[in-house]
């Protein structure tokens, strides 16, 4: 194989890596085991909200809120949103929210 073959077959194979890599910031949310246990059954498994239940995390409302809107949202509850202070340690509090802000659409 020539060389500029192989630097050619590197670089395809890096940004076909990069392209793999960026996959949606919700699809970390969702691949949560916290968040499937705990929040799927109200905001849906893909977290876009569930008619009558709980409303859409990766909506421009609720990724633009605050974190620390969203950590005491969680943490103590909202409406019909429960508690889950007694739930979740704070450190998975935290990952929820860090991975509802990093959703852009």
């Amino acid at each position: 194989m020539s060389l500029k073959k192989f630097c050619f077959t590197i670089a395809a194979t890096l940004i076909a890596a990069a392209a793999h890599a960026q996959t949606k910031p919700e699809a970390s949310l969702t691949a949560n085991p916290v968040f499937q246990e705990n929040c799927a059954k109200c905001h849906g498994k893909a977290a876009d909200g569930r008619m009558f239940a709980g409303p859409s995390l990766v909506d421009e409302k609720t990724t633009g809120m605050s974190a620390d809107d969203l950590r005491n949202i969680i943490t103590n509850g909202r409406k019909r949103m429960p508690k889950f202070a007694d739930k979740l340690k704070p450190e998975e509090i935290n990952a929820i929210v860090d991975q509802i802000k990093a959703v852009k659409k």
